[in-house]
């Protein structure tokens, strides 16, 4: 049996347009202009500050910094209640479960906006487990995966997510994981990883029950 742990955000949540739509709303903030989904999957990364240096090839200040966080949390919050589930995440999802295989969610996204979103698509019912961000914007996936782990206590876990953060924080728990080519980055940065690459959620689910 496995247990497979989803990423909510550019995963079995269809955000990248209205993420694009939120930071480049949060850049208007400090004065700069809009950008495409294609800038936004080159330039992702983790920290979201570092993404933003790469983005406007220099440092933001602290107080620009700080604009960009209000900005972007007050806009994608307001917008989160119109995002939808990837076209096959409740398929991938009821696949996963029909083996008999138990699943949970983890996201660095904020836990109780997490767990609203999660309920308001009817998909707690399948998780044994929903862990979002509880601290700050520094928080790490890694750090989040390792007390999600110890929390579901399973030794057959696999990750299925959409950022090279997912495959880095899999890597060092031990386990297994699958990027899925949805989300934020393109997809020869996904390959760089050296895990497989899908390119629908039932694939992912399908791989990663089979690693």
């Amino acid at each position: 049996m496995r247990h497979v742990i989803w990423d909510w955000n550019g995963t079995l949540a269809d955000d990248l347009p209205t993420v694009v739509e939120c930071v480049s709303e949060s850049l208007a903030a400090i004065g700069e202009g809009p950008i495409v989904a294609d800038d936004y999957r080159s330039y992702y990364t983790r920290p979201v500050r570092l993404f933003y240096d790469r983005l406007l090839e220099r440092s933001v200040t602290d107080s620009e910094w700080q604009a960009i966080e209000e900005t972007f949390h007050i806009r994608y919050r307001e917008a989160a209640k119109r995002v939808p589930l990837a076209t096959d995440a409740v398929a991938a999802i009821e696949a996963v479960a029909g083996a008999g295989n138990t699943q949970s969610i983890l996201s660095m996204w904020w836990h109780d906006a997490l767990r609203a979103e999660v309920s308001r698509h009817g998909l707690e019912r399948y998780m044994v487990r929903i862990d979002g961000n509880t601290k700050d914007a520094s928080e790490t996936k890694d750090r989040l995966l390792s007390i999600h782990l110890r929390a579901v206590a399973s030794n057959g876990a696999v990750m299925i997510g959409d950022a090279l953060d997912d495959a880095q924080a899999a890597s060092a728990l031990g386990i297994p994981c699958v990027l899925y080519d949805g989300g934020s980055h393109h997809r020869v940065e996904l390959e760089s990883a050296g895990v497989p690459v899908a390119s629908s959620l039932v694939e992912a689910a399908e791989v990663a029950l089979a690693t």
